[in-house]
């Protein structure tokens, strides 16, 4: 199972426009494959139901329910606070809460851990300080695992900065619970992000940017070179040299 990139949903039924299912549904049909549900407050049963019917909708796309705890309710992938437990379950996929340095240090057998706040957000009003995108990045330099930017990620060019930052992806929560189209919204910063992970080509005559932005893990070819992207740390590999005739 592999750590969540891109646009990954936090659900927020108090604030979901139009009910949580249907904005899931929404940001699924945008391009997101990963949601974490929350609803700490609900009974366990109440929430293992809902958590099935999330399964559901992200079954149609291969996408993956993570829920936040220790519990994966029938699941195999949860989401922990930075305050525990220690150490980790062991499931097929494990997510952390980080905030600094020290909380990113105890990260052991995780996949993946979010850091925030990167901006002020609603949802947690007075929550911080934010650490903005200088803040992040010097957080994602000394990261163990992925890291996804949380906390007021709300425009495509907060998200392009949270990627250019060394993020594999952005956790989103407000401005999809509150959009008044999921799939409108989700499919905007799905598509900034995409650009963002995505190598410029040379133009003819131009100087040449082969270099992707920070992001996702990927190789993409160029012409004569070989790049390896890893949460922002691409090394071109060096063209082969041609000697001239005499």
């Amino acid at each position: 199972m592999s750590p969540p990139s891109g646009v990954v949903v936090l659900t927020d039924r108090r604030v979901a426009r139009g009910g949580l299912e249907r904005v899931v549904a929404g940001a699924v049909a945008g391009g997101v494959r990963s949601v974490v549900l929350r609803e700490k407050d609900l009974p366990r049963a109440e929430r293992a139901a809902l958590a099935a019917d999330l399964r559901a909708i992200l079954a149609d796309v291969g996408g993956t329910l993570i829920v936040a705890g220790p519990d994966p309710l029938g699941g195999d992938a949860v989401h922990l606070p930075a305050a525990g437990p220690y150490p980790p379950p062991t499931l097929g996929l494990v997510g952390r809460s980080c905030h600094n340095q020290a909380e990113l240090d105890r990260v052991t057998t995780e996949h993946y851990a979010t850091v925030s706040p990167v901006h002020p957000t609603k949802t947690k009003p007075g929550y911080g300080p934010p650490l903005g995108p200088d803040g992040l990045r010097k957080l994602i330099r000394v990261s163990p695992v992925p890291v996804l930017a949380l906390g007021g990620v709300e425009t495509s060019e907060q998200v392009t900065a949270c990627v250019e930052a060394g993020a594999v992806g952005v956790a989103v929560l407000g401005a999809l619970m509150r959009a008044q189209d999921p799939a409108e919204t989700a499919a905007s910063l799905t598509r900034a992000f995409q650009e963002a992970v995505t190598p410029r080509l040379p133009t003819p005559g131009a100087e040449s940017t082969r270099f992707p932005r920070r992001g996702l893990r990927s190789t993409v070819p160029t012409q004569g070179s070989s790049l390896t992207a890893r949460s922002g740390h691409g090394r071109p590999q060096p063209q082969s040299a041609t000697k001239e005739k005499p």
